[in-house]
Formats: C-alpha cells, structure tokens, sequence
C-alpha cells in the first residue's frame, strides 16, 4: 500500500483493488499522502481511466472518508437532486419545497458556484439572514420536523473530497467522468438520502458541451449511484440559452418564488416540474410522470408549495417577509435595460455569454475566495424565438458600478442577437437514463 506503488499500477493501466483506492482516499483524509503523491494518481486517473467497479469503489471510500447522514428516524423515501451546474439554474429552490409538499422528505446539500456556473447556496443566502451552515445534527432535526433542510457541505461529509477536488482544480484533472462521479455522489450519498434525481446539462452554458458527453456522464452517475444501493436515475436539459429570465442570486430567488406562485418563466416550470415528477415517482408516492406533474401542479396553486418555502426559509433564519415582498432581497445601484439595435426576433442568448457578463458584475466568483455581490446579475431576459421592436430592452442589467455596467453590456451586445427568422426550436428536456 505504499503511495508510489499504487500510482505506478494506474500510471500502467491496471485496475486498482478496493484497498489500494481505499488507501488513496484515506491519504487525502488523514495527509498521510503528500500531495504530489495525490495529484500524481489524479493525473494518472485521469489519463487511464478507471473501470466501472473502481469508480464504485472510489465513490464508497469517498463517501466514508467521513459520517454519513442517517436520516432513519424520517419516515418515506428520502430524495435528492443535483444539477451539474449551468446559467440562471435555479431549479432547486422551488424544486424541494414543491416536493415536500407532495409529502417527499427532501435532504438537500448543495454548493457554492464556481466559474461560470451559480451555486444554490449563494442564491439562498441572498435572503437577508438566511443560514447555510447548520449542524449535521440540526439538519437531521429539519428534516424530520418539516421535511427538507437546504444545506451546504459540512467539514464531517465526504471530507476527502474537498481535498481532491482542490487539487484537481489547479492540476487540470476536473475533466475526468471517474473523478466527477466519486465528487458529486460521495456527498450525495453520505447526506442520507434513498434516492437522487440528476440534472445533467448540456450544452454552451454547461460543463458538458455535447450530448455524447453529457450522456456518458449521465449513464455513469446512474450506474455508481445504482451500485451505492440508491435508485438513481438521469436528466439530460438544454442550456445553450439561461434558464429563465433572470442571472444573479437575489434576482434568482425572486424568480424562483414566482415560480412557486405559478408564475415562472415556461422554460425554468418545465425543468422543474420534470426533474420533480421523477423525483415523486421514485419516492413512490406517483405512479407515473402525468400524476406526478398533476401532483406538483396541484401544491403550486393551492400554495401548499410556497408555504413549505415560508417554513423552510424562517427554520434557517431567512427573512420571510422577503418572500412578500422581494424589494427586501439585496438591489443593485445601478438598473438598466440593454436595448434591441433593431427590430426582428431574437436568434441568439448566448448562455456563456451571459454568464461571463453576470460574473463582470461581480455575481460569481472567479476564484473560490472572491466575495458574491448578491444584488447584481441580468434581469427580464429575452429568449430565443421571441419578437423585439427596435429599442425594446433585450435585458434589464443590474450593477454596482459604472465600469462593471459598461464591460457588462458590451458583453451582453454579442450574447443576444436579433435576427430576422426564428431558428428551431429546441427540446428542453433531451433525455431521461434509469
């Protein structure tokens, strides 16, 4: 079990035992590796592969490098959802509120963003007040009690992972399906759940540019999650274009609750309402995709949904009358529309594009210590296939400064684009793997 032993038997293309993985996660647990030992297997990972069996024992040793959840005492089904990240994908805030309402248990630790693409944790922590960082112990508390905990990493879950992915982060080895598996299902598993909905993007916005990609990612997922014992199944959804309307954490949270009043863009209720039918069918408590969507629909009008969000936002000490009234979510200083440079119809948003603006107007990091203005972002996107006279705001662009505007707009300038036809439509939902 010597570290250099074992980098050699990967650095060759041999299949790792359980112990030899098991070692090299432990290392990266207790330090007992050096970090030029584990960045010498990730690279050796990364370009030999690992066997369907090795990435299952990659994603265990993971998940018990610290204390997994037990949510027993929670009756029903315990479910969860994770996006692999994209533009204005704020699916998860009135996702598990719908849910629970349905009577679904929904155990839900998320991340920060990084990049290009927004973290549910930082859009939830735009509400004034509102805490992230609870106890394994208080998070198990909430759950049972109201049905749903919104969360980030504890120091106790998977906490090999922290270690490794910093590591792949500045080594060049983030870009490896094996390694992506054991980083999202370690944590996924270890918070208690019995079953994970995954929403795999793809496209210009997503970290998986094609369908090839992000299907081979998916049937991964599926598959190790599956081998964990958990029933697991997989979404490939559009995002060449935002989701939604809206970019930038404040604005998001003010568009997911009108998501659950009913009033959401087309495109983010449709991605909603489908990533939650799976996740009530695999609960049990929806016989099929139709009853299920009825079921989701049913809690959003009778707002049932939104006052599991009431609960779920004052149980974290986030203000609710925000909720109310989304004047008392952060604002930006500065509010413009970026007008049409003609009339048409909108062919392009491009969702990169855009995200790169928002990122200029300080709504994302670039790196993992920069500091989140949670009022700035892009506002009443146009989208693709929608008419625009000349002049018409294409977007509404909200900023802290004058600098950060103008780069921002420019940029904005070549990320949507008035045309004269309409291009095809595009489906949101490409495919579904269980």
């Amino acid at each position: 079990m010597f570290p250099q032993h074992i980098i050699a038997r990967k650095r060759d293309g041999h299949v790792l035992s359980r112990e030899e993985i098991a070692a090299f996660v432990r290392g990266a647990t207790d330090g007992s590796w050096a970090d030029y030992q584990l960045t010498a297997l990730l690279m050796a990972i990364f370009l030999r592969g690992m066997t369907p069996e090795e990435t299952a024992d990659y994603t265990d040793a993971m998940m018990r490098s610290g204390v997994v959840a037990d949510l027993s005492n929670v009756p029903g089904i315990k479910v969860d959802k994770h996006s692999t990240g994209g533009v204005g994908d704020k699916i998860s805030i009135p996702l598990a509120p719908m849910v629970v309402a349905c009577g679904v248990p929904v155990p839900m630790i998320s991340g920060r963003g990084l990049g290009h693409s927004g973290g549910t944790l930082d859009k939830l922590e735009s509400i004034p007040g509102f805490r992230t960082d609870l106890s394994l112990d208080v998070y198990r508390a909430q759950v049972a009690r109201i049905g749903c905990a919104l969360i980030g990493q504890t120091k106790d879950l998977a906490p090999s992972d922290k270690k490794l992915y910093a590591l792949r982060d500045v080594t060049a080895t983030v870009e490896c399906i094996p390694l992506i598996c054991g980083s999202i299902l370690s944590k996924k598993l270890a918070e208690g759940i019995d079953a994970l909905v995954l929403d795999v993007k793809v496209g210009r916005g997503a970290f998986m540019k094609t369908k090839e990609e992000a299907r081979r990612l998916a049937e991964a997922l599926v598959r190790v999650g599956q081998a964990g014992g958990k029933k697991v199944r997989a979404l490939l959804t559009a995002m060449d274009q935002p989701l939604g309307r809206t970019v930038g954490n404040a604005l998001e949270v003010a568009e997911s609750i009108d998501c659950l009043r009913g009033h959401g863009p087309a495109d983010t209720m449709e991605v909603t309402y489908a990533l939650g039918a799976h996740m009530l069918v695999l609960a049990g408590v929806s016989k099929d995709e139709a009853s299920a969507r009825a079921q989701l629909e049913r809690v959003v009008s009778n707002g049932a949904a939104l006052t599991k969000f009431r609960e779920i936002v004052a149980a974290q000490g986030g203000d609710v009358r925000s909720i109310d009234d989304p004047t008392r979510l952060p604002q930006a200083t500065l509010q413009r529309p970026l007008p049409a440079p003609r009339g048409g119809v909108v062919v392009d948003v491009d969702a990169m594009g855009v995200a790169l603006a928002a990122l200029r107007l300080g709504a994302g990091r670039a790196k993992a210590d920069d500091t989140i203005d949670p009022g700035v972002g892009v506002s009443a996107l146009k989208k693709i296939g929608e008419k625009v006279t000349s002049g018409e705001p294409l977007c509404v662009i909200h900023a802290s400064n004058e600098p950060a505007l103008a780069e921002a707009r420019a940029m904005l300038e070549k990320a949507i684009r008035v045309g004269d036809t309409a291009p095809a439509a595009t489906p949101l939902i490409h495919e579904v793997l269980v």
